[in-house]
């Protein structure tokens, strides 16, 4: 098995190579990166042909881990992908035999989630909290690692079902894909980049990405790193006055988790051994966007969830007075974890 240098290169040309293939999105491959790293799943949202289903086919790929892929449509059912108890026969004994779905591999890429009923996306809640899936009773592990990269359109609402609180809340990152510029869009049209994932083989080996994981799960948090979290965290619930005027629902103590563990995993990407501020502050919006929820004024003025965040991070210093020790000592040991 590699040490971490070479695990940390491995990752580096992992990037390296996703960035030639869907260009002009390196702030997003980085996060991106990040949330699998970490170990949680991702919500990537944006418009239709921005690369969303490419860049996770792409990373599937290089990462040597086991994948699969649904398309999430209305008919769809839970067991299409749990999978389902069989009846069979052998030696003159009938009895159910489990034929896993698509949940068990390491990476499941759900793409346009949104566009499942209610009854299948609640399907995936046990899956994304607990790594099991319960079929007939009986419980069945999902593999280690476990990821869903799920992917949806804002803008289409015939035939769609809005996810839950209580999914969104699963997702460590809800990640939004924006749009690339001229001299992107001229490397697109030439032909110079995208096209068909041919050629592409790993970088890492799937012991070598659960030992990635482990080290930058490892990553010591700092007291004041742990104290900035809970303090950002803390900013989000909901007063009379202030950045957080226009929250009607803040973040979870889950938030602050997901949090850290992101930040070690951004730390492990830039190839340093401590988590930083900067680290802190990159990851924040990603992992509270879906987290909160504005009053109705607010979105009549037309704010949006990262208009308030922008407000919250800056009025929030680095270094505050006092610590919320309980909130800080669970985020620095890593209790939990951002599922």
């Amino acid at each position: 098995m590699r040490d971490v240098t070479e695990l940390m290169r491995a990752l580096a040309r992992t990037e390296e190579r996703l960035n030639t293939i869907i260009v002009g999105q390196a702030g997003l491959i980085r996060q991106f990166l990040a949330g699998v790293l970490a170990g949680g799943h991702i919500l990537l949202e944006g418009l239709p042909g921005m690369g969303k289903t490419q860049m996770v086919r792409a990373f599937c790929m290089l990462s040597g881990l086991r994948s699969s892929r649904v398309q999430f449509t209305p008919d769809l059912m839970p067991l299409d992908i749990t999978g389902s108890a069989l009846l069979q026969e052998s030696g003159g004994e009938s009895r159910f035999v489990f034929s896993p779905g698509p949940l068990f591999a390491n990476l499941v890429i759900a793409d346009e989630i949104n566009r499942a009923s209610p009854k299948t996306q609640s399907a995936l809640l046990e899956a994304m909290q607990e790594g099991q899936v319960t079929v007939l009773g009986e419980s069945h592990p999902l593999p280690r690692p476990f990821s869903v990269l799920a992917t949806q359109n804002p803008i289409e609402l015939e035939g769609t079902y809005p996810l839950p609180e209580a999914q969104l809340d699963r997702f460590l990152f809800k990640l939004d894909v924006g749009q690339v510029g001229v001299d992107e869009l001229r490397r697109i049209a030439s032909g110079a980049v995208g096209g068909p994932l041919t050629g592409l083989t790993p970088e890492m080996t799937p012991a070598d990405f659960s030992a990635a994981m482990a080290a930058a799960a490892a990553i010591p948090l700092a007291d004041p790193i742990a104290d900035y979290i809970a303090r950002l965290v803390l900013a989000t619930r909901p007063s009379e006055s202030g950045p957080s005027a226009c929250v009607r629902f803040g973040a979870s103590p889950r938030a602050a988790i997901a949090m850290a563990g992101a930040a070690r995993a951004r730390a492990f990407l830039e190839g340093r051994t401590s988590v930083g501020f900067e680290d802190v502050n990159a990851v924040a919006t990603p992992v509270l966007r879906h987290r909160i929820i504005l009053d109705y004024g607010a979105r009549l003025d037309g704010m949006d969830a990262d208009a308030a965040l922008a407000a919250i991070l800056d009025a929030t210093p680095e270094l505050g007075r006092e610590e919320p020790h309980s909130l800080a000592s669970r985020i620095a040991g890593g209790a939990g974890g951002p599922r």
